[in-house]
């Protein structure tokens, strides 16, 4: 029980920080004020990209052993991108767990460690939003139209935007 209490002080401490310290580019609160585990974020799109003026939603949810383990991040607004599965879940490094990656593309020392916050994750999204890896996709179709198809991905991603912006 010791570490789940260990969690939700801290999440409880990143939470008011955020409330004091608003951070540009998102905003972040609970998804029900009974469950401190259950994140729900926006993330505006960042400017001078494809996903400027977009508003993102995505809910984090966290493990009971955090910091030791990463959250999972999924997009519940449509957001086409190499690193977004289908389904919405964030594909990103920090977010892996703690060990040697299996296919060799990642270094144990750029996956997740428990120095990193909901600031520093959220801020990783908006640089991924900025520069997509097509190295290592997680939704093939986008990764491949982004190398290939450059003027259908924009399309879709313009789509994504405008639909996020009906939803305000």
């Amino acid at each position: 029980m010791g570490s789940v209490t260990q969690a939700s002080l801290l999440l409880h401490k990143q939470l008011r920080d955020l409330m004091k310290n608003p951070v540009d580019g998102f905003s972040a609160g609970l998804v029900d004020d009974s469950n401190i585990f259950e994140w729900s974020v926006t993330i505006i799109g960042p400017p001078d990209t494809l996903y400027d003026g977009g508003y993102f939603n995505a809910v984090m949810s966290f493990p009971s052993n955090y910091p030791n383990s990463p959250p999972t991040v999924r997009f519940t607004s449509d957001v086409w991108h190499p690193n977004v599965y289908p389904d919405g879940r964030v594909c990103l490094t920090i977010l892996h767990a703690p060990e040697d990656d299996p296919n060799g593309y990642e270094l144990a020392s750029e996956r997740w460690t428990p120095v990193h916050t909901v600031e520093s994750i959220v801020l990783s999204i908006i640089s991924m939003l900025s520069s997509p890896n097509d190295e290592s996709p997680a939704n093939v179709e986008a990764a491949k139209e982004w190398r290939e198809r450059r003027d259908d991905f924009k399309k879709k991603v313009s789509r994504c935007v405008k639909r996020s912006q009906e939803m305000l």
